[in-house]
């Protein structure tokens, strides 16, 4: 049973307003017994008072920490309207647990009939909150939604900073709408903001992402006008373009400016030149520069590595890839989630599923959680291997872990358990896909007919049903 539709939603409001209604009239009840109470006994008053305090504490803390233990939406929902019919008045903190849970689900549209009770009770809103909701909105490209949604904050009785904003440019611009980035970033300084080198940084992403590369030259010249100090991001911006391209010799001289200025490189800033070296096929260059930037001070991290472990990837030197991950682990630097996915994926690639799933268990008894790129990797890669059993044993973790695959994982493991003709699987996957509101389209469903049938007839049968069905 899901809260997304409307009726339930409907009866939910209808019971939060008439369970109101009864508290504040016990409440009533209860100040007059306590004003009578406090004419005669002062100190069993101040008791009461003190004990109504930790008792209301107590239960805030327990609905906190009880809706973040529970992992369906639809019972923390329930567990909300709980708390409330037992006479627990919900403030901020209930609201914010219960929003975040729903937005993670993608449950968008229970996440605007709680904002409404929010804005109903004049409740004062964190701004931490509204940032993580444009994030999950850009997330599931509901880019509108945030936008709306930033308008909406003073609403809420919530201050807007140029946090939000950054993150709503930065949204915008992962989200390829650029053009509406750039129309707000113009509209800052009308709404109230001066953008600083964040804001900048964001914008020059934007139009490097674009090709842009004068446009984003503009917007440096316009940082230094405007007295807005460039950062190493920034610098880092434009080294990575170049690096990209192979243009070591003015990537350096623009390594070499920047020092002499006094923005002193980061970790990111070496991997960009190594993955410039690895560009041209000068590895043995990019390693050197493990070692030149720890001699100016700079310790080499997990990034560093995964530049040379791409590298190796491409070239199809695996054992040399686990040999770096074993360098890093006798420097006693801990891999991160990515480089292990840079192995498991090379793996994959390889079709060596098996190792890499031995990767997968290996990383997590080393106390590195795997991340949905993870999973996503392991799902694809048993699936190019027609192992659909191994792919939904991930699959099954990974929606347990609270991550969720990518549409097209979806559709490959779709096709391939329809010629399976493991229909149970594929009910299942579709309902996951529901809960999560990814749907394919109608493109999407020819693409998958027509793969998963060929001269099948049975198999369009199947799948016909299943459309009636979803």
């Amino acid at each position: 049973m899901g809260f997304t539709n409307s009726s339930i939603a409907s009866s939910m409001i209808q019971k939060l307003i008439k369970g109101s209604r009864l508290l504040v009239f016990h409440r009533n009840v209860y100040l007059m017994h306590f004003q009578l109470l406090s004419t005669f006994s002062p100190n069993k008053c101040d008791c009461m008072s003190h004990h109504k305090q930790r008792r209301h504490l107590r239960e805030h803390i327990t609905f906190v920490t009880d809706v973040k233990k529970v992992k369906d939406p639809c019972e923390a929902l329930a567990l909300f309207e709980d708390y409330h019919e037992r006479g627990f008045k919900h403030h901020y903190p209930s609201y914010s647990s219960l929003i975040y849970k729903l937005a993670r689900s993608r449950r968008f549209e229970a996440v605007e009939t709680i904002l409404g009770q929010l804005q109903n009770r004049n409740i004062r809103c964190n701004e931490t909150l509204f940032v993580a909701l444009i994030q999950h909105y850009g997330k599931a490209h509901l880019v509108e939604k945030g936008i709306e949604l930033f308008h909406r904050m003073p609403s809420f009785n919530c201050f807007r900073t140029l946090q939000s904003l950054n993150v709503l440019l930065n949204t915008l611009v992962d989200c390829d709408k650029f053009s509406k980035a750039s129309e707000i970033f113009q509209q800052a300084n009308e709404m109230g903001f001066r953008p600083n080198s964040v804001s900048y940084n964001i914008m020059i992403k934007g139009w490097i992402k674009k090709g842009g590369w004068e446009k984003a030259c503009n917007l440096f010249d316009e940082m230094l006008e405007k007295r807005v100090q460039p950062s190493v991001v920034t610098y880092n911006s434009f080294l990575g373009v170049l690096c990209r391209n192979g243009e070591m010799d003015t990537a350096l001289c623009l390594f070499e400016n920047m020092t002499q200025k006094g923005h002193r490189p980061n970790a990111i800033t070496y991997a960009l030149l190594m993955e410039g070296w690895c560009f041209i096929g000068k590895y043995k260059e990019a390693k050197k520069l493990m070692f030149d930037m720890e001699f100016r001070g700079c310790k080499p991290r997990p990034v560093n590595y995964s530049v040379l472990m791409t590298h190796l990837g491409k070239t199809g030197n695996i054992d040399e890839m686990e040999s770096l991950l074993n360098e890093m682990k006798k420097r006693r630097l801990k891999p991160d989630v990515v480089t292990y996915n840079i192995l498991v994926n090379y793996l994959c690639k390889e079709g060596r599923i098996g190792d890499a799933y031995k990767v997968l268990v290996k990383m997590q008894v080393g106390g590195c959680d795997p991340n949905a790129a993870t999973y996503r990797i392991m799902i694809d890669g048993f699936c190019n291997a027609g192992d659909f059993d191994g792919a939904m044993k991930v699959l099954n973790v990974m929606l347990m872990s609270g991550h969720c695959p990518h549409l097209q994982t979806f559709v490959f493991l779709v096709v391939g358990l329809l010629k399976g003709e493991n229909n149970d699987y594929v009910c299942f996957v579709l309902e996951e896909m529901e809960k999560r509101q990814l749907r394919f389209d109608a493109e999407t469903w020819r693409i998958l007919i027509m793969d998963a049938c060929g001269q099948h007839v049975e198999i369009g049968k199947h799948i016909n049903d299943l459309i009636s069905l979803h």
